[in-house]
């Protein structure tokens, strides 16, 4: 594998958005006098999506209800994974739920019992993700399977002409590779992201295969052992649990970057990005249905995609108080604030873009900012 040419940005420019944007934020809080982190709201949040999840799995180990029963939890359970990914494992990997690291740490390991890892996580999602947001063969939420093209600049194939219509049966299968796949796959990378010859903790790969093997034991062996039922019957309510989640999580996480109006950069020569890497994630990421209560109570502010990208230590709960600190800065320095106001205006952007990017014809310009730092 070759080694990662890595991509820097220059932010030796364009500072005043930055620290206007951070003192704006901080004075917030400090003037209410409010912690960044998680409140009571969060927690009890916490509580119901844990209760959601695990609770549902009592029932349907219970083995006290009949299969059409049963099979209805399993969908319920694939909405609670989708739920605490977002607003606990999320927060917490963040090192946004508390000030505590032992509590982010505990709360982190939700993750790994959803049959992910977190410590691969934060290396792509934390470090990858967040720092080269939209950037083609750098950012790893781009790269969803081979048949999906979620950059312009990434090669054309002919199956793309119709990945607007594969890539939401490519996202709900996102969890089932990344519980069987993924996970493994990353570890024994050579390189990845930042790292050239990145080598893991002894203690990490302990965890790795003991947390997969409390989840496969949990979720496959304890079933065929406890209840009356058939190996296709597992295998169907594993898979609704797994399609369910991973349609949820798949839509959510690219409605934030993926549509028509975030920006997709390419590095000049030198591999730099020219902007300061705050910009940068102004340009390529997206808001979406801000007023919808319900949906922010569930994806744990992830539709509030700015606001995370710019403050991922601060809490999630805090997004929706924050963002119109966050837009009218943004807009005194003319620089784009992309939102939709609804999800559905959010998805529609998003499969206008999968059909755009899966045309052989379209060609990609990317837009041109003037931003005002006077």
């Amino acid at each position: 594998m070759s080694a990662v040419n890595k991509v820097t940005f220059n932010n030796s420019t364009s500072r005043e958005f930055s620290k206007t944007v951070k003192k704006r934020v901080n004075q917030y809080f400090e003037e209410n006098n409010l912690s960044k982190h998680a409140n009571s709201q969060m927690v009890v949040k916490t509580i119901v999506l844990l209760t959601l999840y695990f609770g549902a799995y009592a029932l349907i180990i219970s083995g006290q209800f009949s299969l059409g029963f049963m099979w209805f939890l399993t969908f319920l359970m694939g909405i609670g994974m989708a739920g605490i990914g977002f607003s606990v494992s999320h927060d917490a990997l963040h090192g946004a739920y508390s000030s505590n690291k032992y509590i982010n740490r505990a709360l982190g390991y939700t993750f790994d019992l959803m049959g992910a890892n977190g410590y691969i996580w934060k290396i792509t999602h934390n470090i990858i993700h967040h720092t080269y947001t939209n950037i083609h063969e750098h950012d790893e939420d781009l790269e969803v399977a081979g048949f999906i093209r979620l950059s312009p600049h990434a090669e054309h194939k002919p199956i793309h002409r119709v990945q607007h219509i594969l890539a939401f049966f490519a996202y709900s299968m996102a969890s089932f590779f990344w519980v069987f796949v993924k996970d493994y796959k990353h570890f024994l990378k050579d390189n990845i992201g930042p790292y050239n010859n990145k080598t893991h903790p002894v203690s990490e790969w302990i965890i790795l295969f003991l947390t997969k093997g409390i989840y496969y034991t949990y979720m496959l062996v304890l079933p065929m052992l406890l209840l009356d039922i058939t190996w296709v019957h597992l295998l169907i309510g594993f898979s609704t649990l797994h399609l369910t989640a991973g349609l949820i999580l798949g839509i959510i996480f690219q409605l934030a970057h993926v549509v028509e109006e975030t920006d997709h950069p390419e590095p000049d020569e030198e591999n730099m990005i020219d902007e300061h890497w705050m910009i940068h994630e102004m340009v390529t990421t997206n808001n979406f249905a801000r007023d919808n209560k319900p949906l922010c109570w569930f994806v744990g502010g992830l539709n509030f995609q700015i606001e995370h990208h710019l403050f991922p230590r601060i809490c999630s709960v805090h997004y929706p108080a924050i963002s119109p600190i966050v837009e009218q800065t943004a807009h005194e320095f003319n620089i784009p604030y992309n939102q939709h106001d609804t999800f559905f205006e959010a998805v529609a952007s998003h499969y206008r873009t999968l059909k755009k990017f899966g045309d052989p014809n379209f060609t990609y310009s990317e837009p041109e900012y003037t931003f005002d730092f006077q």
